[in-house]
Formats: C-alpha cells, structure tokens, sequence
C-alpha cells in the first residue's frame, strides 16, 4: 500500500486495468483526490471513453485536464493530496503530433514527478512488446515512450505492470 509522498508508476497494455487500479489505490485515501487527464477528444469514440472515465470517477475527484502542460498541472496541486495522472502516454502523443521537443518535456515532467508531495499514481501504457513499427512515426513514438516509462520509474517508489486486471509489483 503506497503511502504519502510517493509515487506509484501503473504499466501495462490497451484495458489492462490500469486506470481502474489507479483509481482504488488513491481513494484509498481520503478525499479530496485529484484527477490530471491528458486525453483530447478529436473524435466521438473518445469523447465517448472520456465520458466513460469520468462517470466511473466517485465523488470528491477533481479533475484537471492538461494535454501539454501536465508538469504545470502537477505543480498545481496542493500539498498531501493524492493524485492521479492519466495517462503518460496520450500526453506523449499529444507533445509529438505538435513537434514539441518530447525529450526536453519529458525531463522536465520527470523532475516534477520524481520530487512528490503527497501519494501520487501515474498510468503509462508499456507499448514495447509488441513488433517492431513500420514506420518511422511510430518507432519514434514507441522509442520516446520507453524512454519516459524508464526516466518515471527510476524515479518511483512502487511500480506496478497490469495484467488482465491484475497488478503484478514490479518495483
């Protein structure tokens, strides 16, 4: 059980359960809890799982979207709330598909998370098991995607890798 000032890193595939796991571990503690989500919706399917990701949210979450600026976001939160960050990898594309410079915003979230100030749980897909990519967008994207998960889980207390719904500890 992840205490305060920690930060927990939740790995895993596409509906693996990250997210769900994600939220019990934080409501674990008492409310208020806040919810950083990284998703836009471009399209009706996501603003439909977007929808879905809210109405699943109990009362007490509050819920801060930061598609870009998501170590700003972070900095925003008070003191010893817990924290929920959904997800790393939605924020990742978001920083590749406007050209941004993905390892200088990846550094820079790296250092906000890696100091927490209250019980932090972050998502990340692990999308390095499968082949490799066709083309060079999405290596690219697979490459700075495991980057990130290293940097974040260097720097976490617990790590945990979801498996069918099932998390396995890791760190």
């Amino acid at each position: 059980m992840p205490e305060a000032n920690t930060l927990t890193l939740l790995l895993g595939g596409a509906r693996s359960g990250k997210s769900a796991h994600a939220e019990q571990l934080a409501t674990v503690f008492p409310a208020p809890w806040t919810y950083i989500a990284t998703a836009q919706a471009y399209d009706d399917e996501m603003a439909e799982r977007i929808a879905l990701h809210r109405g699943r949210r109990v009362e007490g979450w509050e819920t801060l979207d930061a598609p870009l600026d998501l170590a700003g976001a972070i900095e925003s939160v008070p003191d010893g709330r817990p924290l929920l960050v959904d997800c790393l990898t939605l924020w990742l594309s978001n920083h590749l598909l406007a050209e941004h410079d993905v390892e200088r915003e990846s550094e820079r979230l790296a250092q906000v998370l890696g100091k927490p100030r209250g019980p932090w749980f972050v998502v990340a897909n692990e999308v390095g098991l499968g082949i490799v990519p066709d083309n060079a967008l999405a290596r690219r994207f697979r490459d700075a995607a495991g980057r990130l998960n290293q940097k974040i889980a260097a720097r976490a207390t617990h790590v945990l890798f979801m498996v069918a719904g099932l998390p396995m500890q890791v760190k």
